[in-house]
């Protein structure tokens, strides 16, 4: 599969022939660098290959994708951003949306460097076994053999990529549904796939989250399964379920029945890899009453999981308290700028609005992302060393601005809702 790119790079040495990864790729023209492949504005990605990807160059001043093949695994990705020619202002996301770095400002002839862990993963569990993905989720960029980097912003600006085998990286695993989810379009988005920005390279985000599934879903469909082959001891698993599991009917089924003892094999399945696991309450969907409060449509879903969290002595993260005082602080109208509400037309072949009450645009997936930090640091998990320490300090009765918040559009849209 990737045998054409490690003859390739081994040619320049940077590859050695135990098949670590460690690729190094000069991408301004106009020199050359030591121990670096020197990519061509033209060189597009084909399989088992590296090169520019998904139709897009570098050299419009528009987002563009670089992709290359690698095994799946942990990956520290440094990237150099700037120009010699002209001021830049770089965001760059992973896979599908992965948010990574947020609004880099480089100055003419001013050159910064960034470093950060992405997680890669495919669908194969054994020989003999592979995850159940759903129509929706093929072609997404999460499923494949290859790392894929978007460069985004106003006059996007790269001048080198290195990236570079990590597998002795903590990796925190998330396990949920489309409130979680790594959306490939916009304007949906999942608190998960946001949530790589606030840690350091020291910790991979592996988001194993997808729409429509409940705690029992997740793990029917093998996602489970493939998460326990990756998973290792000192690594995290965080869990949210409770959107679909409350819609489950029939005889066993229930918060205290069936959803708790989904939630519980989640957990024991962790510990017994010597992992830990972290519950994580349902957020709030967007409903209010006359008053302008938060309406519970989740019943005893999020108590269970607290109940649950005291029994097992697992750390809680009460997002469904936090949600509701972020929902109240934005109000009734406020609110709807962080769901998908949009009028007709905003995105491409939009013909109606869009107004959807339980899954967020990136600004309020990434709101909802800082409500999750603000948990880890309250519950003083030891992974909150590796936060960022501009992301530490969040009061949901205070969010940020949303007229000072800016994520670039990926030149991806779609206006199916979620699972």
């Amino acid at each position: 599969m990737k045998s054409a790119l490690i003859i390739v790079l081994c040619l320049f040495g940077i590859v050695s022939t135990n098949m670590a990864v460690d690729y190094k790729f000069n991408l301004a023209g106009d020199k050359h660098q030591k121990g670096f492949v020197s990519v061509a504005s033209d060189h597009m990605y084909k399989e088992g290959g590296y090169g520019y990807d998904l139709g897009t160059h570098p050299n419009d001043g528009k987002p563009f994708f670089f992709s290359v093949d690698v095994p799946e695994g942990n990956y520290l990705v440094k990237v150099v951003l700037g120009s010699k020619d002209v001021p830049s202002r770089t965001t760059v996301k992973a896979e599908s949306r992965r948010l990574m770095l947020k609004n880099i400002e480089t100055k003419k002839g001013e050159f910064i460097t960034h470093e950060f862990a992405i997680n890669i993963r495919n669908t194969k569990i054994s020989e003999t076994e592979s995850v159940k993905i759903k129509p929706r989720e093929i072609g997404k960029l999460i499923w494949d053999n290859k790392l894929t980097l978007e460069f985004n912003g106003d006059n996007p600006s790269v001048q080198s990529i290195e990236i570079k085998s990590a597998d002795n990286l903590i990796t925190l695993f998330l396990a949920g549904n489309s409130t979680v989810v790594d959306e490939a379009n916009e304007p949906w988005c999942g608190w998960g796939q946001v949530f790589p920005l606030f840690f350091t390279s020291k910790v991979a985000i592996a988001n194993y989250a997808e729409s429509g599934e409940a705690a029992n879903t997740f793990v029917s469909s093998k996602r489970f399964a493939k998460l326990l082959t990756k998973i290792k001891k000192g690594d995290y698993l965080f869990i949210e379920f409770g959107h679909n599991d409350q819609k489950q009917k029939g005889e066993g089924k229930g918060p205290y029945a069936s959803y708790t003892s989904d939630l519980k094999y989640l957990v024991d399945e962790a510990r017994k890899k010597g992992a830990n696991p972290v519950l994580v309450t349902s957020m709030h969907r967007r409903s209010f009453d006359e008053n302008g409060k938060v309406i519970n449509t989740h019943g005893e879903y999020p108590n269970a999981v607290r109940l649950l969290a005291k029994e097992e002595n697992v750390p809680l993260i009460n997002l469904n308290n936090m949600s509701k005082e972020l929902y109240e602080a934005w109000g009734v109208e406020g609110s709807k700028k962080a769901f998908v509400h949009y009028p007709a037309g905003t995105f491409p072949d939009q013909d109606k609005a869009l107004e959807d009450n339980t899954h967020f645009n990136p600004y309020g997936g990434y709101e909802i992302a800082r409500c999750i930090i603000k948990g880890i640091i309250e519950s003083n998990l030891p992974i909150k060393k590796y936060i960022k320490k501009g992301y530490r300090n969040y009061n949901p009765a205070h969010p940020d601005a949303f007229d000072t918040f800016h994520i670039p559009l990926t030149p991806f849209s779609s206006t199916i809702k979620p699972d």
